[in-house]
């Protein structure tokens, strides 16, 4: 699989990388990566992402964000709504199929062993989650553009809980089918399994999935900022024209 890189170290928003997984899929193909798989690791300021089909209003507490200096982002793969900071990684697929399902469960069993291979007892699940000791410690979603499948997924590392406890207002139906009464009581962290560093970690996954890299160009750079700009439209965030003040 092959690993891509950025020209700099620049802090981007989430929006930017999410652009950055359509670019891959949509531009790579054409300059004789056709076939190839890319993955990426990526680590964002306090940020919210919720699923495609999701109502903002129900998924985040607006104000709370707003209060806090939290960004907020719809991504176009389903799923439910997850908190990311710097303290955790984000991790991106992207694979020349149209067989969603199947990439998916390969992509859940890649990270499943992966983690074993640090031998933690690392399961996965059929509600697209990554499980140690039966509690979450990886989400993860899923799209598909003709010709390739899109996976994106969270790392628990660590994590600010109180800003993931207050910024994501998860049904209570959601936690009373896990017959818990919190969300901490359904995730860990991985720091609390491996004596590893989160940088440590990133350098394990890359070796374990990655045997090439593409370093991508300035110029891509640019093309990647021009996609992210459907991900900040009114329309695409609120799914609405206007902007709740």
């Amino acid at each position: 699989m092959t690993l891509l890189t950025l020209p700099t170290d620049e802090q981007r928003r989430l929006s930017f990388y999410l652009a950055m997984e359509e670019f891959a899929a949509r531009n790579l193909p054409s300059r004789g990566y056709m076939g190839e798989s890319f993955f990426f690791l990526w680590q964002v300021e306090p940020t919210v992402i919720f699923g495609r089909n999701q109502v903002i209003e129900n998924e985040v507490n607006i104000d709370y964000c707003r209060e806090h200096g939290i960004q907020f982002y719809r991504r176009k793969s389903g799923g439910g709504c997850v908190y990311a900071d710097k303290s955790n990684v984000m991790m991106s697929y992207i694979t020349h199929s149209d067989e969603v399902t199947t990439t998916f469960k390969e992509y859940m069993e890649m990270v499943t062993e992966m983690l074993r291979e640090l031998g933690l007892p690392a399961t996965s699940t059929q509600n697209n989650d990554v499980l140690i000791d039966g509690r979450k410690v990886s989400g993860n979603a899923f799209y598909h553009i003709p010709g390739y499948s899109i996976v994106h997924g969270t790392m628990l590392f660590d994590t600010d809980m109180q800003h993931m406890l207050s910024a994501i207002t998860p049904p209570k139906q959601k936690l009373d089918k896990h017959g818990v009464e919190s969300v901490r009581q359904r995730i860990t962290l991985l720091k609390e399994h491996t004596s590893l560093s989160i940088e440590d970690f990133k350098q394990f996954a890359v070796k374990r999935l990655c045997d090439k890299e593409i370093k991508l160009t300035p110029d891509d750079v640019m093309c990647i900022e021009t996609i992210e700009q459907d991900y900040l439209t009114p329309t695409f965030l609120y799914g609405k024209e206007n902007v709740p003040l």
